[in-house]
């Protein structure tokens, strides 16, 4: 298991605002296989969020993710519906067992919530021959005060772009061989973008795939941060260094659904064919 911890020291006790974004385009294909959901957690119960909203840290929690499904006909749209919808009932059950300290157990609670998701996309895959084989990424951030877990499988993103750097950093890893070229310095980004087998993945849930083993981590943010969640469609057409371009162009109003349909009409005007998703978090 991969854990990555980025820590900022003193944040744990504030609050911030967030706001969010979320767009979704089919592009070319036939159907959505993408899925993307935006949830408020509290001790009662979960509220399934807009497109577009904020809401404050200080007495709640949130969690994002972004889907990717594959497999048959409308298998994959199948697979990451069934993802996002089992992870609405798993994150209600994991809020309860994180007033034990999430800091302590988001490993386990992210280790479990993707194993029981990829154990009913086996089971629905091998009962229902229209749904043999299918499966799906899942990429997946859980909001606290002052930190942000998440739990990857796939090759769907997850990128950090600190407000003090200027920069973008993918935290998630691509399970592709493609992905372990790239961040082991074997080829560069544009030859990643190009390679013919950059789609072939080593992990996702469902799929056939024997044991779950999802990249886990920790990133301690702070006012001005932002985080994006996208499916590969995203970056079929876009290149990290415009990815950063847009969302920190001072030209996107921070309204409606801006940031995140400026990303997908970038995205689709240049590559266009592949379901392309964007979610974005800013924090405040």
């Amino acid at each position: 298991m991969k854990n990555l911890q980025m820590h900022h020291p003193n944040n744990e006790s504030l609050w911030h605002r967030l706001q969010w974004w979320g767009a979704t385009d089919r592009g070319t294909r036939p159907n959505n296989e993408d899925s993307f959901l935006g949830l408020q957690l509290d001790p009662k119960e979960v509220h399934h969020l807009g497109r577009h909203g904020e809401g404050s840290t200080e007495t709640t929690d949130f969690a994002f993710a972004v889907s990717d499904g594959m497999g048959g006909a409308t298998g994959g749209e199948f697979a990451s519906r069934i993802t996002v919808d089992h992870l609405t009932h798993l994150l209600q059950r994991s809020f309860k067992q994180s007033a034990l300290g999430i800091e302590i157990y988001f490993a386990d609670i992210f280790t479990t919530l993707f194993d029981q998701i990829h154990r009913s996309l086996m089971l629905i895959g091998g009962s229902y021959a229209e749904c043999s084989g299918m499966g799906a990424t899942l990429t997946v951030c859980w909001f606290t005060r002052g930190w942000m877990y998440f739990g990857h499988i796939g090759d769907s993103r997850l990128y950090y772009l600190p407000a003090q750097e200027g920069a973008i950093k993918q935290i998630s890893h691509d399970d592709t061989h493609v992905g372990w070229l790239h961040r082991n310095g074997k080829i560069n980004e544009r030859q990643a973008r190009t390679h013919p087998r950059r789609n072939v993945l080593q992990k996702a849930l469902g799929a056939g795939n024997q044991f779950v083993n999802p990249q886990v981590g920790a990133v301690g943010y702070e006012s001005g941060d932002l985080f994006l969640l996208c499916s590969d469609g995203l970056v079929d057409g876009l290149y990290n260094h415009q990815i950063l371009e847009i969302l920190r162009s001072p030209k996107a109003p921070p309204t409606n659904h801006s940031f995140a349909q400026r990303l997908v009409q970038a995205s689709l005007e240049t590559a266009g064919g592949d379901n392309t998703t964007a979610l974005v978090i800013r924090v405040s």
